[in-house]
This record gives C-alpha cells, sequence and structure tokens, in this order.
C-alpha cells in the first residue's frame, strides 16, 4: 500500500488541545504516510474554524459524520477520557482504523469491551502510549536486552503527576474527580509504567497504597476553591514476572525536588532515566548508566531522530498499518495496561497483595 493513510480527528479544537499540539503537527511531519482529510468537534462554528486553521478539508460537528465518511481510513480521538468508550464503539463499528489516546476508556471494563470489538471488526486499533515510541526508552530496552545491566535485581520508580496538584486550569478540572478515569494513576503512573513493563516486562504482583492528600484545590484564574476527588498518592511495591524487586511512588503536582526518577539495578551495572516532569510520554528524558569497573554513572548519548514521542509512533502505525507489524500498543496492549492498573487499585482499597494474569 503506497498511498496516504487518510486521517480523521475527533476532538480538533481550534484553540487548544492535544489534537492541535501533538497529533496534527505528528502528522503533518510524515506526509509520504498520511493526509488529514477531516476533523470534527462539538459545535459547527469550531469545526469551521479549525478547519481553516489547519487547512483540512472536511469539517463536522458530530462524530458520526466523520466516523462514516469514505475519506476516512483511520479515526484518531483526541477528547477528554469520559467520552474515549463512545468514539472509539463509533470509529470501530464503521470498520475504521482507530488512534484513542490513553487512557483507551474509563477503567478496565470499558478497555476490555473496546478490545472485543477491535479483534471482531478485524480492524487495527492502537492507544496512546507513546511513552514506549520515546527514543530514550526503546535506548533503555535495547541496553537491558544486550545485557548492560546484567539481571536486573530492582526497578525504582518516582514521579510528580504535574497535574493534581494545588491549582489547575479550568478545562483540566474534570482530572480531579475519579470518576471521569482521567487520574493520577491512570495517566501519569499508567503512562510511567507503561514505559517501565515495556523495558523490564510485566508486574507480577503488587501491594499499593493509594491517598488523597489534597482535600481541596484552586481553579487558575477565578481562585474558586473546590474540593479533590482524586487521589493524589499513589505507592506500589512488588515483584516483576522475572523476580526483580518493584517500587513506584507518584505524587499530584510538582516537587522542588525530583519530578522524575527511573533507576534499574542489575548484577553488571545500572542505569537512570530522569527528566523535569513526571509525564514519562511528553518530557525528553536524559539516559545515565554505568557497569563493569565504572565507579559512577555518565550520560549515555540516546540515539534519535527530530520528531515527537506521537510523530514515533504514527510511523510505527504507519508500518502497522501497511505490513501488519506489532510495533504499536493495540487495545490488547491496553488492557493488560488497564489490569496492571485495576490491580494497584484494588490492592489499596482491600489491603490483600494482588496477582496478575501473565
Amino acid at each position: 500500500m503506497t498511498r496516504k493513510i487518510r486521517v480523521g480527528i475527533i476532538g480538533a479544537n481550534p484553540d487548544r488541545g492535544w489534537a492541535a499540539q501533538a497529533h496534527i503537527p505528528a502528522l503533518r511531519s510524515l506526509p509520504e504516510d498520511f493526509e488529514i482529510t477531516a476533523l470534527s468537534t462539538s459545535r459547527r462554528e469550531s469545526a469551521e474554524a479549525a478547519s481553516k486553521q489547519f487547512g483540512v478539508p472536511l469539517a463536522f460537528d458530530n462524530h458520526e459524520d466523520l466516523v462514516n465518511s469514505a475519506e476516512v481510513d483511520v479515526v484518531a480521538i483526541t477528547v477528554k477520557v469520559p467520552r474515549h468508550f463512545e468514539l472509539a464503539t463509533a470509529a470501530l463499528s464503521a470498520g475504521k482504523a482507530v488512534y484513542c489516546e490513553w487512557p483507551l476508556g474509563n477503567g478496565l471494563q470499558e478497555a476490555e469491551k473496546l478490545a472485543a470489538l477491535a479483534k471482531k471488526q478485524g480492524v487495527l486499533a492502537v492507544t496512546g502510549l507513546q511513552a514506549r515510541a520515546a527514543p530514550a526508552v526503546g535506548y533503555v530496552r535495547d541496553l537491558v536486552r544486550q545485557g548492560y545491566v546484567g539481571e536486573v535485581l530492582s526497578t525504582t520508580l518516582i514521579g510528580s503527576g504535574m497535574g493534581w496538584g494545588p491549582t489547575v486550569e479550568p478545562y483540566n478540572e474534570y482530572l480531579n474527580d475519579r470518576k471521569n478515569g482521567a487520574t493520577l494513576i491512570s495517566i501519569a503512573v499508567g503512562h510511567a509504567a507503561d514505559a517501565l513493563c515495556y523495558c523490564l516486562g510485566e508486574i507480577r504482583e503488587l501491594s499499593a497504597t493509594m491517598t488523597m492528600r489534597r482535600k481541596s484545590f484552586t481553579i487558575a484564574g477565578s481562585g474558586e476553591n473546590k474540593p479533590m476527588h482524586a487521589d493524589d498518592q499513589v505507592c506500589v511495591a512488588g515483584l516483576l514476572d522475572g523476580g526483580a524487586a518493584l517500587s513506584i511512588h507518584y505524587r499530584g503536582g510538582r516537587s522542588r525536588g525530583t519530578n522524575f526518577l527511573w533507576e534499574i539495578n542489575g548484577t553488571a551495572g545500572d542505569l537512570q532515566v530522569t527528566a523535569d516532569g513526571g509525564q514519562a510520554q511528553i518530557f525528553d528524558l536524559t539516559v545515565r548508566g554505568g557497569n563493569g569497573a565504572q565507579s559512577a554513572l555518565e550520560v549515555l548519548p540516546v540515539p534519535h531522530g527530530t520528531s515527537t514521542n506521537v510523530a514515533q509512533a504514527y510511523a510505527r502505525f504507519a508500518r502497522d498499518y501497511r505490513e501488519g507489524t506489532h510495533l504499536c500498543p493495540t487495545f490488547d496492549d491496553a488492557v493488560t495496561r488497564q489490569r496492571m492498573l485495576d490491580a494497584i487499585e484494588k490492592a489499596a482499597a482491600t489491603g490483600r497483595r494482588q496477582t496478575l494474569p501473565l
């Protein structure tokens, strides 16, 4: 297949949002693979404004027309989490391939239903766990597989969610209500833990503690104070499938100290990944390592191109779409990650250690 893959984007707000910030620039950086042929928003005015701003020929004020358009091969879903299930279901039912932002659905059950529908329809369906596509993450994975650290003994991950802190922008207020499925654990922990498991293997068993330390937050601009309804501390301890010890601590807001630190310690060496923020799928990652006779870590230059993580993910999507490879995280992979998050929540709620299916 040599013709361009035609993409329709649901949620292409002309003023702000992840589509304008990440998806549209990523797709435009791959002109030989993709063309954006359609977009939709919830209002005719914003759809027409987005069409003009982004130079996209078809603009709809509803998702039904977009998913059923003969000019669309792939539907990209970039709206808030509570609508992911409805929109992905509509796109899959129309027989379209889907790129749905993470989290795939609001909880495990929605993810499982979407994965089953994608399998039934026989179409490519991937989710936006784009930390996997970060060059630094791929480099760490290669180093581990090549034996840089020897046998992995343990891994430790500490991060700040950036959100779920003392203040929030008005359009992100929904993050602070766990009912919406866009929480510290589902977004910040989900992305970072997926990168960890991509490099080191899945978690075999875990214990966890989650708590809501901030009882309220302030809306930026207005100064309005509102009650918090989402946990802002997530602590996990467990074992990876290979037996290595695992520790994760994510906290809401931003720290004056460490905002992202991931270490891998082995029998022959150590690796360390750092960033200025805990959203591993967005921030630039620095890799340090040391092994053998080295007494300290040194920066390890990461082989990489110039594209963003989302562009890297779309480049992999193009290969999966055309060649049937499995380079992108599919809806089945999303279910695996959601099961891990579900196990963390169950462990925290019950105080009982959870064993995960492998």
